[in-house]
Order: C-alpha cells, then structure tokens, then sequence
C-alpha cells in the first residue's frame, strides 16, 4: 500500500481490505476445511481470539473446561463450536463425549477426566473403537500430543490427538498450544500443531 492509499484511507474512513471483510465475517476461499481443536481455556479467551484472527477457522472444537465461556467463544469464534464438557466445567450443559465427522473420518471428542488419560491413551482410544472412530480427542493434561494409539485385542490404530491448552499450558517450555486440522478435497485430515 503506497503513501497515497494511507492518506485516503485516513481522510475518508476507509478500512484496509483485510480489515472490512472481517468486520463482516470474511473468511478466505480454500478448497478445503479449516478446523481449529483447542482445550482448557479456562475462562481467558485473550490467547484464543489471537489464534481465531490468525487461523480464521471454519469450524472450532473445544476439547472441555471452557469454565461458563460457551457463550463468549462461540462469539469470538464465529463460526460453528462443538464443545464437551471437563472436569472444571460444573454447570455446562455440554456432553462429556460426542461423536463428529471430519472428512472421511469419525471422530470421539471427550475432556479426556473419565479415561485416565493422565496414564495412557488406551480406555480412549477403546473408547473411540466401540464408537466406531478411527480418531480420539481430550485435553484434560493441558499438555500437547498427537500420536498413534493400537488398541489391545483388536489391533486397530487410532490417531489421538490433545491439543494442549491454550491458556494454561504444562508442558517444558510451556508454551501455549492448539491444533489446526485441515480437511482435503479428499476427505483426509493434515493435523499441525501450534504454539504462541
């Protein structure tokens, strides 16, 4: 943007293109979908609306312990928000598990409390087996993973992934993190984790 732009933006109001389509829910046009998983933002939102702005999700999964937020994220997020309840989640209303479809995939979505997930990822990935689910996703340990997990007897690998937390991490370094899925044409999901 040259000199000439800036003045005539400042003289009559104008708001850079980024800036105007936003105000009025622009998203850019790709040929694929873009999901944002987050967990444990226990009530601060700061982190998350950054990420929102830079990722420009089409779709948020909020993985449990969003503390009464439900209202103010889906607000911030405009877009779609799937959430399950966590541990510190006492008076949502929001399920303990669901089930989404992602591209060609089925995906169980739980906080991760009720599976001991804070010793291994097997009663999950059960879990995510006995529904019918080829991926699993918590939070609950505010530490980011994404692995593969084989289910004892049956041998079938399901991919699980926690985002971490975006406000309150624990891992070394403790940066803060969140996933951003990306869906192909395909059907096929591109995880790639991410830190502030």
């Amino acid at each position: 943007m040259g000199w000439l732009d800036r003045i005539e933006q400042k003289i009559l109001g104008v708001k850079p293109m980024e800036e105007a389509g936003k105000e009025a829910g622009w998203k850019p046009e790709r040929d694929y979908e873009r999901v944002l998983i987050v967990s444990d933002t226990h009530g601060r939102q700061e982190n998350f609306q950054k990420v929102v702005d830079k990722v420009m999700p089409d779709r948020v999964l909020h993985l449990g312990d969003c503390e009464r937020c439900e209202f103010e994220i889906e607000e911030i997020a405009g877009c779609p928000v799937e959430f399950v309840r966590g541990n510190c989640d006492f008076a949502s209303a929001s399920p303990n598990e669901t089930i989404v479809t992602l591209g060609r995939h089925q995906a169980f979505l739980t906080h991760g409390h009720l599976y001991e997930v804070k010793y291994n990822n097997q009663r999950l990935a059960s879990a995510a087996e006995a529904e019918g689910c080829d991926v699993a996703m918590y939070g609950h340990t505010h530490m980011p993973e994404l692995t593969t997990e084989t289910v004892r007897g049956s041998g079938k690998e399901i991919t699980v992934l926690n985002p971490g937390s975006i406000s309150q991490p624990r891992q070394p370094g403790r940066k803060p993190s969140y996933c951003v899925l990306d869906i192909d044409s395909e059907g096929e999901l591109h995880f790639y984790m991410n830190y502030l």
